[in-house]
């Protein structure tokens, strides 16, 4: 098939390609409280963050010291996923550890 200007490839015969963004990441983050244990907190980092338990220990003492911690950066959807997941977590195991996204800088 000969390429001419009424193409769909236009005049040139290629297909310009538009530049692809890399969609915005999201922190999510925990809350420190008086009642959620460590273990639990770790427990979460490993099972819904995939943190080993050395990592999971760290961020788990930033959450106790600082006040929050950064559990990971992810793409929106994700990040309301895990969100969601932590919060029913908590709930099943009657702690009240609050998880939150905030979009990265």
């Amino acid at each position: 098939m000969a390429g001419n200007a009424s193409s769909p490839l236009g005049e040139t015969g290629t297909i310009s390609r538009q530049e692809l963004q890399e969609p915005p990441l999201y922190r999510v983050l925990l809350h420190n409280d008086d009642y959620t244990t460590m273990e639990f907190v770790i427990m979460i980092l490993e099972r819904v963050f995939d943190k080993n338990n050395e990592e999971a220990t760290r961020i788990m003492l930033n959450v106790h010291h600082e006040g929050v911690g950064l559990a990971g950066l992810y793409t929106r959807e994700i990040a309301e996923t895990k969100v969601v997941t932590v919060h029913r977590l908590a709930k099943k195991n009657q702690f009240p550890l609050r998880c939150s996204l905030e979009r990265d800088t």
